[in-house]
């Protein structure tokens, strides 16, 4: 078998590729599809009739070029984009909320659309009742402040 895989480096290769693929899609960090492309570029040249050791040589030429100048613009791109894009508890951040049990420094509890969250206070007590956005969220507790229009009524 080990006779075939030498005689056979695109095997290797087309192995390798498939390999970083299913590993990107468990860890998501656009590091290993970056090692996939290397492997692309050395199953491209096997078949264009590199010697093994070249081929070795493409795959970490081509890996840590595309790790090194892909991967961050990659990672910009991803990250870019409209508040409506956001997930999970970013997507709170600038919502509004309100006080359930009133919110000091050391903790409280606001209504966030249908869910009820632990809170703490950005700007002094909050009372219960009170309209409040979130300015913040750390770990599994809301760091609340009274909307911007509140302090601004004639």
């Amino acid at each position: 078998m080990f006779e075939w895989l030498g005689e056979n480096w695109w095997a290797v290769w087309l192995t390798a590729f498939l390999a970083f693929a299913v590993v990107e899609m468990i860890t998501l960090d656009l590091f290993f599809i970056m090692l996939g492309g290397g492997a692309l570029a050395a199953l491209v040249a096997d078949f264009a009739g590199a010697d093994p050791w070249l081929q070795i040589v493409v795959f970490c030429i081509v890996s840590l070029l595309m790790v090194a100048f892909v991967r961050p613009v990659a990672l910009t791109h991803l990250k870019k984009g409209p508040a409506e894009q956001r997930t999970n508890v970013d997507r709170l951040i600038g919502e509004q909320a309100v006080v359930m049990e009133p919110v000091s420094i050391d903790g409280g509890l606001v209504k966030i659309g249908g869910d009820i969250w632990s809170a703490r206070s950005a700007a002094g007590i909050l009372p219960a009742g009170q309209k409040v956005v979130v300015a913040a969220i750390e770990g599994a507790t809301a760091v609340v402040a009274p909307p911007p229009a509140a302090g601004t009524q004639s």
